[in-house]
């Protein structure tokens, strides 16, 4: 009973439908952008060490609890380059590129946060009711 409905459709209604999905596949990439970071933000135990802009290539060293945390930026990424945590999730997460995508190094106290143009002035990345 629950495929009567099935038996309705004509080859015009799937064509529709094929139709539709095929718009939606292709407006996803198009619309689902978070913009560009530009500004890299380096942060050792919650303050900012410095700002970096993703425009030109450098280097910078921070200095943490357990040693030197060596950040890459490149233009359009950044990434942690080395670091002297134990587990190296920071150096694993690779470049990053989107705004608000952030790496952490906990054991030296030490975080990369790309941020980018905002439109709505906020610094959420979802909300949720």
């Amino acid at each position: 009973m629950s495929r009567d409905w099935l038996e309705l459709l004509r080859p015009g209604d799937w064509l529709v439908m094929l139709a539709g999905l095929v718009a939606v596949a292709a407006a996803l990439p198009l619309l689902w952008r978070g913009g560009a970071a530009d500004l890299a933000v380096v942060k050792r135990d919650g303050t900012v060490v410095a700002e970096l802009p993703l425009t030109q290539p450098r280097k910078l060293d921070v200095a943490g609890p357990l040693g030197t945390t060596v950040i890459e930026v490149q233009p359009g990424r950044a990434r942690v380059a080395s670091d002297p945590g134990p587990r190296q999730y920071c150096v694993l997460q690779g470049w990053l590129t989107r705004p608000n995508a952030i790496a952490i190094c906990a054991p030296n106290h030490v975080s990369l946060q790309l941020s980018g143009p905002r439109s709505d002035g906020g610094g959420y990345d979802s909300l949720n009711y």
